[in-house]
């Protein structure tokens, strides 16, 4: 089983062994080296810092995703904030309940967004930024003021909270699942260890940053391989078809995986540099997993994951990857079926029971 390291290592050594290696490039243009990630982030952390934030501070963020809020995800894993992220079509009325349950010092929202918010910040206590996806907001012009080189405290201790991250809230209100430095640090260092992921990979990244399968199994796999992102906004079919050949690494849903397939550009020869199709969040259709296969070559690695736990189980990367199947435990991590009423384990492999799980991905608590 990989190492587990603190998640600020993996910026801190990329930075000093390979600080030219591209970490995230976007569309647009945009380039970030493992070096500059260093240097962005702890300024972002320098600008949090001087509005009060400190390491144990939750910061509450529902922006619109760009190069900068993984720049924000990324002081926050440095300084030892714990990130909260809100997805971005909450109703003003559900990020009060997530900003009442976790009671953040600073909440940073998209700038069109503050006159909505300001009236919840209030009432809740929370202090405002914003941050745009084209250099405007508050929290860019403290950025743009802050030390170029600034001492980022550290967080030591694997057991703090890193992150915050509330269920969808099918039984209830929507729950925060707290997660640590441990959880994160664990499953990031085993995914890049069982996808094989190294330096030289680039991953496609089109999912959203406020769910636990774009912002850990992705962002935190390649910072922990020290290889790198590209960045779009969100999933589009043609776009996508039109970066695979730039890319060896793409992680989608099964809805992605659909509208791929309905996309005429499709085919070996797009894909023929990829070397990796991960599939989760929901189950795969088996013949969408067939007919991609037929269409690219790929047999699809499904895996699966909750957000109390990050990442469970997964297909092999080498051997055969059953269409319909989430395949086995990943490394130091346990699983069996109990029955739901007396909590029993299971042995028989046909009956459906709860399904427990241990192992250092298991979250802190709600």
């Amino acid at each position: 089983m990989p190492s587990m390291t603190d998640p600020a290592d993996w910026i801190e050594s990329a930075a000093r062994t390979q600080p030219g290696r591209l970490f995230l490039a976007t569309p647009a243009g945009r380039e970030l080296t493992y070096a500059s990630l260093l240097r962005e982030s702890g300024r972002m952390a320098a600008a949090l810092m001087r509005r009060g934030l400190v390491p144990g501070d939750r910061l509450a963020v529902q922006v619109d995703k760009s190069a900068d809020a993984v720049l924000l995800y990324v002081a926050c894993l440095r300084m030892g904030a714990v990130f909260v992220p809100i997805n971005e079509a909450n109703t003003p009325n559900e990020v009060d309940h997530v900003w009442r349950d976790c009671r953040p010092r600073i909440a940073v929202i998209r700038p069109a967004d503050r006159a909505l918010l300001e009236p919840h910040a209030a009432r809740a206590g929370v202090h405002l930024e914003s941050l745009g996806t084209d250099g405007e907001g508050s929290l860019h012009a403290l950025v743009r003021h802050a030390d170029e080189d600034p001492d980022v405290p550290r967080c030591g201790d694997p057991a703090s909270l890193a992150a915050i991250v509330y269920t969808s809230g099918t039984t209830g209100r929507s729950k925060g699942a707290m997660l640590t430095r441990r959880n994160l640090a664990s499953n990031a260092a085993v995914l890049a260890e069982a996808w094989r992921f190294t330096e030289r990979d680039v991953l496609l990244h089109v999912l959203p940053l406020f769910h636990v399968h774009g912002l850990f199994a992705a962002v935190n796999t390649v910072l922990a391989s020290g290889s790198a992102l590209k960045l779009l906004a969100q999933f589009d079919a043609a776009s996508a078809v039109k970066v695979l050949p730039q890319v060896s690494v793409f992680m989608g849903v099964p809805t992605h995986y659909a509208r791929l397939l309905h996309h005429a550009g499709l085919n070996r020869e797009a894909t023929a540099g990829v070397r990796l199709f991960v599939s989760g969040s929901a189950p795969l259709l088996a013949e969408t997993h067939r007919e991609f296969l037929r269409r690219t070559g790929h047999a699809i690695l499904e895996r699966y994951g909750m957000t109390e736990t990050l990442m469970n189980t997964s297909n092999p990367y080498d051997g055969v990857r059953k269409p319909g199947s989430v395949g086995l435990p990943l490394p130091g991590i346990a699983i069996r079926v109990a029955d739901a009423a007396t909590g029993t384990p299971l042995e028989n492999a046909d009956v459906i029971g709860s399904l427990e799980v241990k192992g250092p991905n298991v979250f802190a608590g709600y």
